[in-house]
C-alpha cells in the first residue's frame, strides 16, 4: 500500500469498528422513546409520510442523473478522494446557506428546508459515486447509495443491520429485486426521521433557527460525506 492507502486503512478500520458497535444504554433508551412516540401517531400519518419520502427520495434519485457526471476517469484513490473531499466542502457550504435562510425564514420556510436538505444529500452521494468510478445509471448503484444514506442517518441498531448488508456488496447485489419499490422504505423514511428530529426541530425556533440550520446542515452533510468515503473504500479493498 502506499503512505496515503495506509493511513486511510486505519480510518476505514476505526469506522467498521464504530458500524458494528453494540447499542449503548443510551441508544436504546432513546429508540425506544422513539419507538413509543411513534406508536402515538395515527397510521394514516406514518403512511402519509413514508409516501411523500418514498416519492421524493425516488425523484431525486431519478431525476438527478441527467445532472451527474460520468464516472470520472482511473486516478489513483488518492486523487479520487481530493475530488471527494472538494464535493464534501461545497455542499456543506451549500447546506449551511439554506439551512441558514431556511432558519431565519420563520416556520414554513424552516419546514420546507427538510426536503431541500435531502435533495443537497443525494446528489452529493451522486457526486461521489462518480468520483470513484462506478457507474450511476446502475440501479443497484443507487440502492447501495440509500445504504449509504442510512448508515449515516439511523440508530445504531439498525446502522449494525445495514452495515452487514454492505459487506460483500459487488456479490449481495446481484441478490436486489429489480424493482425499487421492494426497497423498504417505511424504515428508510422512519430512521431518517428520527435521527435528525431533535436537530432539526430547534431550527423552528424563533431567534435560533438559522444559526441552528447553519450548524446542523453543515455536520449532517459532513457526517454523510465521511460516511459515503469509508463504505467505497471498503467496497475497494482498502487494507486489505
Amino acid at each position: 500500500m502506499t503512505p496515503y492507502e495506509e493511513t486511510i486503512a486505519k480510518e476505514l478500520r476505526l469506522w467498521q469498528r464504530q458500524m458494528q458497535r453494540k447499542p449503548s444504554a443510551a441508544n436504546r433508551l432513546a429508540k425506544a422513546t422513539q419507538k413509543w412516540i411513534n406508536g402515538l401517531i395515527p397510521e394514516k400519518i406514518h403512511e402519509i409520510i413514508t409516501t411523500t419520502i418514498k416519492q421524493m427520495t425516488r425523484g431525486v434519485l431519478f431525476g438527478a442523473e441527467f445532472i451527474t457526471p460520468l464516472p470520472a476517469p482511473v486516478t489513483s484513490l488518492e486523487e479520487q478522494e481530493e475530488e471527494v473531499r472538494r464535493r464534501i466542502s461545497f455542499y456543506k457550504t451549500a447546506g449551511a446557506a439554506e439551512g441558514g435562510v431556511a432558519g431565519a425564514g420563520g416556520f414554513w420556510l424552516a419546514l420546507a428546508d427538510f426536503p431541500l436538505l435531502l435533495s443537497l444529500k443525494m446528489k452529493l452521494l451522486f457526486d461521489i459515486t462518480a468520483c470513484y468510478g462506478y457507474p450511476i445509471d446502475d440501479y443497484r448503484e443507487r440502492i447501495f447509495l440509500l445504504h449509504i444514506f442510512q448508515l449515516a442517518f439511523s440508530s445504531q441498531e439498525r446502522r449494525r443491520e445495514v452495515y452487514l448488508q454492505i459487506v460483500d456488496w459487488e456479490e449481495k447485489s446481484k441478490l436486489l429485486p429489480e424493482d425499487i419499490h421492494a426497497f423498504d422504505w417505511r424504515t428508510f423514511q422512519q430512521e431518517y426521521r428520527d435521527y435528525i428530529d431533535l436537530a432539526k426541530m430547534a431550527q423552528l425556533i424563533p431567534g435560533i433557527g438559522a444559526a441552528v440550520g447553519v450548524v446542523v446542515n453543515y455536520q449532517l452533510i459532513d457526517k454523510l460525506g465521511k460516511t459515503a468515503m469509508n463504505a467505497y473504500r471498503m467496497r475497494k479493498g482498502v487494507g486489505k
